[in-house]
């Protein structure tokens, strides 16, 4: 056994030394033990002990029933953090997707359970020493992914180990161990057994928490997992990109690797690039390939597995209105009207969200195809003047409203609707119109013609 000093926040030895001198063996365990090792920082600590979740709730102040049916208790430190401490465990029966479990005695009972060796070494946070039956720090040391045990035992236990395999090949880079693999391919095929809610969080820890999630995301589309679980992402793989000898997965792939893991909603709307590409057949409501609008297409399956997915509402609404203003950048725009009616179409607020987008896109083509982005510049130039100018672009921003109209004499209903869009068309053409006064006098005019501004 070995002894490392591996510097955790203060806050893990102050638990552990708790924990030890009450008399119960204690063990930092987890992804901070494998990514300190590898000299990757580490946010998150956890720890592993002999004491049963009561005994730890005794023993500290602040606690917080985070997962006590399953021995989790979170430890509420002096500074505010919270640490989970969860007892030794072992496994009595598995049914693919989770697992009955036992309080262990030990801990090499508890790292036996545990999917890859690289995540079954323990650390000793007050002696030092390295607890790793498995080999997981020659594992970390040759980049290699492994099950603990046969891998095909250990998929069948839990098919999210499938996702979180890929997961950790891709962020570290490390390559996966043939019989490993083969394994891992074979189970793909039992991943829609997987909760939706597991699946996404998956997908979320891809794309928010790697600087370069195409590695994980091309092993998706390589082994199985995104014909699986994304078959309307994976309908973009052998498709050509518009005027580019191009597969757009491969683009997809390289513009989410030049998005920031911080906007994880641009990543997702990245993600569903590709889902709106023609196809042959119609659509479920007749419609063929001709008569639908691709970022129509695109909105609507981004839609769906998001919904899926169970995305919140919100989420589903950011990155589908991301979509259908469009990943690509509306280069015909050439005057003042025609601007405002897109940022009106698109949502003036989304558009720093869609200037990271086309930019980073814009940079990618000019690296590979040597395409000038200097026209995208004066495009986002011509926009940004727009939404600076206080010209009204929101149907909020329009001086007359719904009340206004009844002031006037007209009954709410349908007709309410077509009249303030007739007005907010006008005022995007002559923004100066854009006084309640002036846009009564036309609603009169109107209705005295008998029109609705001839919507």
């Amino acid at each position: 056994m070995k002894e490392a000093e591996l510097h955790p926040p203060g806050y893990v030895r102050w638990a552990a030394r708790t924990l030890e001198d009450a008399g119960y063996e204690t063990w930092a365990v987890g992804g901070a033990i494998r990514n300190t090792l590898l000299g990757v920082p580490s946010g998150d600590w956890d720890l592993a002990t002999r004491a049963r979740p009561e005994v730890v709730r005794g023993l500290f102040r602040k606690t917080v029933p985070v997962g006590i049916e399953h021995g989790t208790v979170g430890v509420l430190t002096r500074g505010g953090t919270l640490l989970e401490v969860t007892t030794f465990r072992r496994d009595i029966e598995t049914f693919g997707r989770k697992a009955v479990v036992e309080f262990a005695e030990t801990v090499e009972e508890d790292l036996s359970r545990r999917d890859f060796t690289v995540n079954a070494i323990a650390w000793h946070p007050l002696t030092g020493r390295v607890l790793d039956p498995f080999g997981g720090e020659r594992d970390l040391r040759q980049r290699v992914i492994r099950t603990v045990g046969d891998p095909r035992e250990r998929f069948s236990e839990d098919y999210l180990r499938v996702l979180r395999g890929l997961r950790f090949s891709g962020r570290f880079r490390f390559l996966i161990e043939e019989a490993t693999w083969d394994a891992l391919v074979a189970s793909t095929q039992h991943l829609e057994i997987l909760s939706p809610e597991r699946v996404r969080e998956e997908l979320m820890k891809v794309l928010s928490g790697d600087p370069r999630p195409s590695g994980a995301l091309s092993l998706y589309g390589v082994s199985g997992v995104l014909q699986t679980l994304y078959p309307e992402v994976a309908a973009a793989r052998g498709c050509r990109r518009k005027d580019r000898d191009e597969d757009l997965w491969t683009h997809t792939l390289l513009l989410m690797d030049a998005l920031p893991q911080t906007r994880p909603a641009l990543r997702l709307a990245a993600f569903f690039h590709g889902v709106g590409a023609p196809e042959s057949a119609p659509d479920e409501e007749g419609r063929g390939a001709a008569e639908v609008d691709p970022q129509v297409r695109a909105r609507e399956r981004a839609a769906a597995v998001m919904f899926r997915l169970r995305f919140s509402n919100a989420e589903i609404r950011m990155v589908t209105e991301l979509i259908q203003a469009g990943l690509e950048a509306p280069m015909g725009l050439e005057d003042a009207p025609g601007v405002r009616r897109w940022l009106h179409r698109a949502d003036p607020d989304h558009l720093p969200s869609l200037a990271r987008l086309w930019v980073a896109k814009a940079r990618l083509d000019h690296r590979r195809w040597g395409v000038e982005y200097r026209p995208l510049v004066d495009l986002l130039r011509r926009l940004r003047a727009e939404v600076r100018s206080g010209a009204p672009l929101r149907s909020t921003d329009l001086a007359l409203d719904g009340r206004d109209l009844i002031s006037l004499g007209l009954k709410p209903g349908p007709r309410f609707s077509e009249i303030l869009g007739s007005l907010m068309g006008l005022v995007l053409d002559e923004p100066h119109l854009n006084r309640s006064d002036l846009l009564r006098e036309v609603v009169v005019g109107w209705l005295a013609e008998g029109s609705d501004g001839g919507r």
